[in-house]
């Protein structure tokens, strides 16, 4: 999708993060060595495929990530019939009344799965693995979702629609309304998502096509090297130093990081810091997608800073 503590990609998407992740983000101390990928996951939710298994119709949708819940929902709330144990599922009112067949981080319960009996179940590839390849082996069909960009969030809206006999246009719709009206050209920005070590989103994750697909220009876009992460790679302070960014953007994974960084000796030495110019953002959203809502959230929120810049 946690998913969280385990990736940061999983729950990076889940990707992810998508891992289309499902439930609390990991600590900056432990995003490095417990989030090898995702994302996506990052974990956090590449692109969407059915594992092995035609997918014709779905009637009864387990979904096993936060962000393949909320989309399920809102294409046709009546299929879907269990949900991860997440924070975000559980601030919505829509599943106050379907069972969570999972909770906080651990792995989906398989009995509680096929008890439910499904003709779908959609989980994260990267850290839903051996949960999808059991189910398969029951004759359950399986959809393995990774969210690392835009264009692999169409996709995946695309399919599930087919899945469920829904029209995508109404959310395709609201993906083009986000993206939308995005500034032509903004000052330099890094995005840092840890502490130990420094992790920066590059273009090849779901936090660096956001910043893409709204011109934000992201001085790490590009950069490439060692990372435990795909789509991330781990600077220097005297990297950072050496980019001094315009405008600084960290993000929240609920251990404070902004109060981290601000102890570290090249902190106070930023021209983004001497300027005002630090952003925070919420974990959800812009580094694993989450949900509709929290992806929207930082779409508003990065056009904003786009329009100040």
């Amino acid at each position: 999708m946690n998913i969280l503590q385990i990736r940061l990609v999983q729950l990076l998407t889940v990707s992810l993060t998508v891992t289309l992740f499902a439930c609390a983000p990991p600590s900056n101390e432990q995003t490095a060595s417990q989030v090898d990928t995702t994302a996506d996951s990052q974990a956090a939710d590449s692109q969407a495929n059915q594992s092995q298994t035609s997918v014709e119709q779905a009637e009864k949708v387990v979904a096993l990530t936060s962000l393949t819940a909320d989309l399920v929902a809102t294409l046709d709330e009546s299929k879907l019939v269990g949900i991860p144990g997440s924070r975000l599922i559980r601030e919505d009112p829509r599943f106050t009344d379907l069972p969570a067949v999972s909770e906080g981080r651990t792995e989906p319960d398989l009995e509680k799965i096929v008890a439910l009996n499904p003709d779908l179940v959609i989980g994260a590839g990267g850290f839903h693995d051996k949960t999808l390849a059991r189910l398969q082996e029951l004759g359950t069909p399986v959809l393995t979702a990774n969210v690392d960009g835009w264009e692999e969030l169409r996709e995946l809206t695309t399919t599930l629609a087919s899945s469920l006999s829904a029209d995508p246009q109404p959310l395709l719709d609201r993906y083009d309304a986000c993206l939308s009206s995005s500034s032509s050209e903004t000052p330099s920005t890094l995005t840092l998502v840890s502490r130990q070590p420094l992790l920066a989103p590059n273009k090849n994750s779901w936090a660096g096509d956001f910043l893409t697909q709204l011109n934000v220009n992201n001085i790490a876009a590009d950069f490439q090297g060692d990372s435990p992460l795909d789509g991330y790679i781990t600077l220097s302070a005297e990297k950072v130093l050496e980019a001094n960014p315009d405008r600084l953007i960290v993000v929240n994974t609920g251990e404070d990081l902004l109060s981290q960084l601000q102890e570290e000796p090249f902190w106070n030495e930023l021209k983004a810091v001497q300027n005002g110019a630090v952003e925070t953002f919420d974990y959800f959203g812009l580094v694993n997608p989450g949900s509709l809502a929290s992806i929207e959230k930082a779409c508003e929120q990065l056009k904003s800073i786009s329009t100040t810049g």
